[in-house]
């Protein structure tokens, strides 16, 4: 019987390994998350030195050394697209390359696209600026649950987020507006993500839910999902991978509360019977710490995610190989809150993948769209050069 292939693609959001050449035009000279978060009393990453993660050219960690031989093959990835957005990551990580980036709005939404949200949802926008999610509810709750107005903010991220309490808006009735407002959001318009961030409790105790939801443009051509899909192959996506790429090229999908889950409902896949790829993304690093600038709760996450990530290695299959890469960074470090212009690691595992190989710096992060299509024979529909020759035993 022919072996089942399996990829399991493992996004840690936000985990950037080092400033790219172009960072200063973004005013990320400096970034390099996991060596601002590896500066904590609380990170610990030895499964993921083993593995190889700080021989890689531009990643270093204090007290994580690099080894004499790595357990599998790693690289460092160098975004070609323009932009640093979750989105336009992840698109490349499929194969798609964003000649420009995708539009932001730091000084609000003009007064016609707000004018189309109001008339479309029959509320009054409050705030429109650029603003912390934590904060923006403490500072316009009050006046949202009074008025039933809209909190409509914005960050440096091609984003649109509305936050509405649960009593005030319920959150089947959120989710419809950000749908409309995913339809307004074209042309010039177009962001990123429309995003619901649907909040509870009383002022000044707000609490945003997990009930957040994603609205994604759609890719605009073929990604590497789309043809797994039309080749047969289970794509299955878990947390906000079948949000950012609006459902496009996924077989089945589960979202997440929580890296923990993430990891936990990638485990069960892991157990399944498929032929194709899990893609899965962990979120925590950039919702919950990287935006947060908070240093500790960055290497907590990183130090768990490397507690659990033998467990993943042991449920591996003989076929199944294990990608972990990341999309941008979010340097929890710096004075910015946003995230910031660097490579992301490759690391390759697996009994296919020879181990000690060291791929230095590749170009563009679609390396990993042209490898994942390379290892099922699959149409190479993508742009990218696949480095599976250079990796597999």
């Amino acid at each position: 019987m022919e072996p089942k292939k399996r990829i399991f693609l493992i996004v840690l959001d936000s985990v950037g390994i080092g400033e790219m050449p172009d960072a200063a035009d973004y005013g990320d000279e400096g970034s390099n998350t996991v060596y601002a978060a590896s500066k904590s009393p609380y990170f610990k990453a030895p499964n993921l030195q083993k593995l190889g993660l700080f021989n890689i050219e531009g990643a270093k960690a204090e007290n994580h050394a690099p080894v004499k031989e790595t357990l599998g093959a790693v690289m460092r990835l160098k975004e070609l697209s323009k932009g640093k957005d979750t989105t336009t990551g992840h698109w490349e990580l499929a194969g798609i390359i964003s000649g420009e980036p995708m539009p932001v709005f730091p000084e609000g939404f003009p007064q016609e696209l707000l004018d189309e949200l109001s008339s479309a949802t029959g509320r009054k926008i409050l705030c429109n600026k650029p603003y912390s999610g934590t904060e923006v509810i403490k500072d316009y709750g009050r006046q949202h649950e009074e008025s039933g107005a809209l909190i409509v903010y914005t960050s440096a991220d091609s984003v649109l987020q509305i936050a509405a309490h649960e009593d005030v808006v319920p959150v089947e009735e959120l989710y419809e507006i950000c749908e409309k407002a995913r339809r307004i959001c074209a042309g010039k318009w177009g962001v990123g993500r429309v995003i619901a961030r649907p909040f509870t409790g009383s002022y000044p105790e707000y609490v945003r839910t997990p009930r957040r939801h994603d609205y994604s443009l759609k890719p605009p051509r073929r990604t590497m999902l789309d043809i797994l899909k039309n080749e047969g192959y289970t794509v299955a996506a878990v947390g906000k991978i079948n949000d950012i790429f609006a459902g496009q090229g996924i077989t089945e999908f589960v979202r997440t509360g929580s890296n923990a889950e993430g990891i936990d409902r990638t485990l069960e896949y892991m157990q399944k019977d498929f032929t194709g790829l899990c893609f899965t993304n962990l979120v925590d690093f950039d919702m919950l710490y990287g935006h947060r600038n908070d240093v500790d709760g960055y290497a907590k996450a990183l130090t768990y995610f490397d507690e659990r990530l033998p467990e993943m290695m042991a449920a591996m299959r003989e076929d199944d190989i294990l990608m972990i890469t990341a999309d941008h960074g979010c340097d929890p470090s710096t004075p910015s809150t946003d995230h910031s212009r660097e490579y992301v690691p490759l690391l390759m595992y697996g009994k296919k993948i020879n181990a000690n190989v060291n791929l230095e710096t590749r170009e563009g992060f679609m390396t990993v769209a042209a490898t994942v299509l390379d290892y099922f024979g699959a149409e190479r529909g993508v742009e990218g050069t696949s480095v599976l020759w250079m990796c597999e035993d």
